[in-house]
């Protein structure tokens, strides 16, 4: 797992990269205080747990969309920005890897020809306006 934190302020996780040859067992890989939350799971057959729904809570509102891309089929390239707008680092996300950002920014290439990306986002989203805004 590769954590990457501001060079502005060396405290602040901005973004998270894992590896699908990295998962082995059960791994939380974003901090409990995140609104987007990761785990990954490697599991044997017959795995299971019990069967459960989530019950609704009552949390402060939060600020900021936090994103996560997971690489289904092809090769992608990720660019990172610091809290500044500055790059921070720049990775190749193959099929079966995953990247984070929970603050910063970012943008993505597709390396390949039909690369499949499953995308998640915290929501709700109100539209572009106030979700985003573009680095010049």
């Amino acid at each position: 797992m590769i954590k990457i934190f501001s060079k502005k302020e060396p405290h602040l996780l901005l973004h998270i990269i894992n590896r699908l040859e990295e998962i082995e067992g059960r791994t939380d890989i974003v901090p409990d205080t995140e609104f987007l939350q990761l785990a990954t799971l490697k599991l044997q057959k017959e795995a299971t747990f019990r069967p459960h729904y989530h019950i609704v809570k009552e949390i402060p509102p939060f600020t900021i969309a936090q994103e996560s891309w997971v690489i289904i089929k092809g090769k992608v390239k990720i660019i990172m920005y610091d809290i500044d707008n500055t790059i921070i680092r720049e990775e190749i996300l193959n099929a079966g890897d995953c990247s984070m950002t929970l603050r910063g920014g970012h943008n993505y290439i597709a390396l390949e020809e039909d690369t499949i990306v499953y995308e998640y986002k915290s929501g709700p989203y109100y539209g572009q306006v106030l979700d985003k805004e573009f680095i010049k």
